[in-house]
């Protein structure tokens, strides 16, 4: 067993919640942008003062409309500013914010609501709407139903005009530290998601510990951060209230098709996304150079790229001659692609699912540095994460100072800490597996070395034991074949069989670019390319790569490629771009016996 921790950072408040941090910033940053807000399609600040008097109003409406201390309101809608302001005026009103992925389906609508007991509803637009009535004679205790394109927060503003400023700050004072902030409902990859309650405390733990440690990230005044992933995500609430607590500015993009653009026009110092978005960013750039008959050059940026990386964390650091070489490249290739990310970040952090080493390394050779971390819905987010100025490529970093990580006899990580859920909501049994004497057991495999630095290996329940008795942590492949440009996603199986083997599916966007190159005819799906044997070729290529970091039996023998995508509307992702593994065998039995076949 090993084990390691580091001190706290960060004195969480003995008591007080959330609603304090919006009143400080008024009070020490009256004028300070706290967050960005496109109007008529141009960014304009919202100020410390400003934010905090929006905030209060919508309160004030929430209260005229019954809203009681400790209820619960559901928020369902994309990332926006209204998010943001909804969510802290929920807290103002002395309620625990619920939040509901916009892409849930009526069904899932209904469980999260009834489960919660949700006296009220903000949700975003029409379809959304009309999801909660289908299921709304299912869930008695629903009493308000609010949307933001209808105008909502107008409508909550003028309908608390006649509460009085007192009545806000008595009902903001209601919630203590250890009361619940919000319940967020796990993804979902086995079984109905479950509610994990995180406390104001909790939020206090990781997100002043998260800006103590990567203070130069959380520069007031100079530093800026865009939100794009789902506020929805306990990742995207992280965000959102460490940009508060810093104060950062803050600024939501809603759809991340717009992605480039805003990142161009918002300009952040700071990005936080998951490993699909910074894969994204380099296949794109590679299909670019290629298109524009530049791919060799590219080629030989990002391989010097890596190389230099690689050499920082080497003893002698890069050589002369790789210096010239790097310097070189950055005014052909980097400054373009840093140019991409918003031109004035020097830092990201990712989380979700694993980076890969290769692409860790080549995004800090271009002068772009990516963090990585990891944490859980359970963890209130990042539980551990790669610091500033001592990051380890290859893992996910130290603890959140003040937090302790053990490795269980068996592997499994276990985690201890103020930053960890109170329980999940309604499940005393679900909550006493998971929590025994103060220690959550992750369910994820990993390993501590001798710095503190965790490297997650796999999910304990995902292990497949082959028909020859070898455990395999499909992880660890699916990582690094997933990491080519022409996969999307990856899933191995093998569980009982003979041999390992992999579903693969095709990223359509890289593909155009591919088949062009190659001489296929325009418009080739992977339906019509299924058995051509240049694309089987390039997919045998990724598993080779991926089958470089295992051993023989645990390599990926065959493999299959699918005529569709792993989809969310299907069920076989969760919002979070986690695997459903048991809808995606069911949905695909024919193809994974097809592997096995004589």
């Amino acid at each position: 067993m090993r084990e390691f921790s580091l001190p706290a950072l960060y004195e969480v408040p003995s008591d007080g919640n959330l609603t304090d941090l919006i009143r400080r910033n008024a009070a020490q940053h009256p004028d300070v942008a706290v967050l960005g807000r496109k109007v008529e399609g141009v960014w304009t600040d919202v100020t410390a003062t400003q934010f905090l008097a929006e905030v209060r109003a919508v309160a004030k409406g929430l209260i005229a409309s019954g809203i009681r201390p400790g209820e619960r309101v559901a928020l369902m809608s994309r990332t926006r500013y209204e998010w943001v302001l909804l969510d802290f005026a929920i807290w103002s009103a002395g309620a625990v914010t619920v939040p509901v992925f916009e892409t849930s389906s009526a069904e899932q609508v209904q469980w999260i609501l009834g489960d919660s007991g949700t006296a009220a509803v903000v949700v975003e637009s029409d379809a959304h709407a009309a999801a909660v009535r289908s299921v709304s004679d299912g869930l008695p205790e629903l009493r308000h139903v609010w949307q933001i394109d209808k105008g909502c927060v107008a409508e909550l503003t003028a309908a608390g005009a006649e509460i009085t400023e007192a009545v806000v700050d008595e009902r903001s004072a209601t919630a203590k530290a250890d009361d619940p902030a919000t319940i967020v409902y796990t993804s979902g990859t086995t079984g109905r998601p479950k509610g994990c309650v995180l406390t104001h405390r909790a939020f206090f733990a990781e997100c002043g510990n998260v800006v103590e440690r990567l203070k130069p990230l959380f520069r007031t005044g100079e530093c800026s951060v865009l939100l794009f992933l789902p506020a929805a995500h306990v990742f995207g609430r992280l965000v959102e209230v460490a940009s508060v607590m810093a104060p950062i500015k803050l600024g939501c993009v809603p759809d991340i098709k717009d992605l480039t653009a805003e990142l161009a026009s918002f300009r952040p110092t700071l990005i936080l996304g998951v490993p699909r978005v910074f894969e994204k960013v380099y296949n794109s750039a590679r299909a670019k150079a290629q298109a524009d008959g530049k791919g060799k050059i590219f080629d030989r940026a990002a391989s010097t790229a890596i190389e230099y990386s690689r050499a920082l964390s080497g003893a002698q650091g890069p050589s002369l001659g790789l210096r010239i070489r790097h310097k070189v490249f950055d005014a052909l290739v980097y400054r373009k692609l840093r140019a991409v990310l918003g031109g004035r970040g020097e830092y990201a952090i990712s989380g979700g699912a694993p980076l890969g080493e290769r692409l860790g390394h080549f995004f800090r050779g271009i002068g772009f540095t990516v963090l990585e971390g990891y944490g859980l819905t359970e963890t209130c987010a990042a539980t551990a994460f790669n610091p500033w100025d001592r990051q380890k490529i290859g893992t996910v970093g130290q603890p959140l100072p003040g937090s302790v990580i053990r490795i269980a006899d068996d592997g499994e990580v276990l985690l201890h800490g103020e930053h960890l859920f109170k329980g999940y909501w309604n499940n005393e049994a679900a909550t006493a597996e998971a929590l025994a004497d103060g220690w959550f057991h992750s369910g994820d495999i990993g390993t501590l070395d001798e710095d503190g630095y965790l490297a997650i290996t796999g999910r304990k329940k995902e292990i497949l034991v082959t028909a020859g008795g070898k455990n395999v942590a499909p992880a660890v492949i699916e990582d690094r074949i997933r990491a080519h440009a022409l996969v999307a996603e990856c899933m191995v199986v093998g569980d009982g069989r003979p041999f390992v083997g992999a579903l693969v599916t095709i990223d359509e966007e890289f593909l155009a670019h591919w088949a062009r190159d190659h001489g296929k005819p325009a418009g080739s799906t992977a339906a019509s390319l299924h058995d051509d044997p240049d694309l089987l070729a390039a997919v045998q290529q990724a598993v080779d790569d991926g089958n470089a970091a295992v051993s023989k039996a645990e390599s990926v023998r065959k493999f299959r490629v699918l005529n569709a995508q792993f989809t969310e509307d299907a069920g076989h992702i969760t919002p979070s771009l986690k695997l459903k593994r048991g809808v995606v065998a069911k949905d695909f039995a024919e193809e994974i016996e097809s592997i096995y076949g004589a």
